[in-house]
């Protein structure tokens, strides 16, 4: 049958008109939308929402936070007292290389996989049997515990100093008490003793917990304590007329060898041939030539408070002491100068408590 004629009106008729109703309208394909800007979208909302829960692998957005800047946060100021009563006895160890032991060995966090070793400072069960105390009077001795581990990590790094301390001054080995405690705790004492110096096994976990230390040192200066009530800078008078600080104690990157640790000491700006005293009444250690510290002038003064005080007088151009000879304070040891790795004249003075570096200037008073 054919098409119905059309309308004598010229209007549709009523079969077209249904015909018009009925008739599937031709189906558009997707747009632009949906086809490019929807999976995009959903595809970035996945991307951010798996960021926003384990963070982007192996990409640290942060500027430098070297090892341990996330460490040091979880690390406050009460801890600080813990660290150093844990190092209070002990030579070599300070309570800021304490706290970067620590976080190369755990980051400061408790929770482990590992079956045998358990807390911050990573202890095995027979480890502590010989090192763990219940410090903190809780009731209980445990690893897990904060202070517990830190007290007892204290206690074996400074068993283990006074071990290479003895076998330094035996002469059987060589280097920092510092570096020489972390390699016995890493390899043991007896690879340090066949060594005779830090042993090449040990010398990346040294050189590991050396870069978290100058956080730490700074941690520990934020959380001051008093010391039987006493301020150290009563007990040295300067070793020069002006103390002009050139370069501070603390971590730097050595001016000629580019090398960046401890500055041992603080350097005070000071004319060739300005004269050079000894901070304190005591016993001339060392008088001679080296070939870091040029002329070198080393005074033991006894101890304080049961624990040794010695000062270090470096880069003079001329020697007034000799080793054996006591001195009073004020008496001469020395001229400025600019001998050994040195750009220019300068007093480089140190002082050491217990065998520890401490900040010079600190233990200066300043009356003079």
């Amino acid at each position: 049958m054919g098409p119905a004629a059309p309308s004598p009106t010229g209007n549709p008729s009523a079969a077209d008109a249904a015909g018009a109703r009925t008739s599937p309208r031709r189906r558009r394909g997707p747009g632009p939308f949906v086809l490019i800007v929807l999976p995009g979208l959903v595809t970035l909302t996945g991307i951010l929402t798996f960021v926003a829960l384990s963070g982007i692998p192996g990409t640290d957005l942060s500027q430098d936070p070297g090892p341990s800047q996330s460490s040091v946060s979880n690390v406050d100021g009460s801890y600080v007292p813990w660290l150093r009563r844990a190092t209070a006895d002990c030579p070599g160890v300070t309570p800021a290389l304490l706290a970067a032991h620590i976080d190369q060995l755990s980051g400061w966090q408790g929770d482990t996989a590992s079956l045998t070793e358990q807390g911050i400072a990573r202890f095995t069960d027979a480890d502590w049997k010989t090192w763990g105390r219940d410090e903190d009077g809780n009731g209980s001795s445990s690893p897990r515990d904060a202070v517990d581990a830190i007290m007892a990590l204290g206690r074996k790094d400074c068993s283990l100093a006074k071990e290479v301390t003895a076998l330094r001054t035996e002469g059987t080995v060589n280097g920092d008490i510092a570096d020489l405690t972390l390699a016995a705790y890493r390899t043991g004492t007896d690879q340090v003793k066949e060594a005779g110096k830090v042993p090449a096994p040990a010398r990346a976990f040294v050189a590991e917990v050396k870069k978290r230390l100058p956080r730490y040192d700074a941690l520990v200066r934020q959380n001051p304590e008093q010391e039987n009530g006493r301020a150290p800078g009563a007990l040295l008078t300067p070793p020069v007329t002006a103390l002009t600080v050139t370069s501070p104690f603390g971590s730097r990157a050595h001016p000629l060898t580019g090398v960046t640790k401890l500055h041992t000491g603080v350097d005070f700006g000071a004319p060739q041939g300005a004269q050079v005293s000894a901070a304190r009444e005591g016993r001339v250690e060392f008088a001679g030539m080296t070939r870091a510290y040029g002329n070198r002038v080393v005074i033991d003064h006894g101890t304080v408070d049961g624990k040794r005080l010695e000062t270090t007088y470096s880069h003079l151009a001329v020697l007034q002491v000799t080793a054996g000879q006591s001195v009073s304070v004020g008496h001469p040891v020395g001229l400025v100068g600019s001998t050994g790795l040195s750009t220019g004249p300068h007093l480089h003075f140190e002082v050491l408590f217990d065998g520890q570096y401490m900040d010079p200037v600190a233990w200066l008073n300043s009356g003079g």
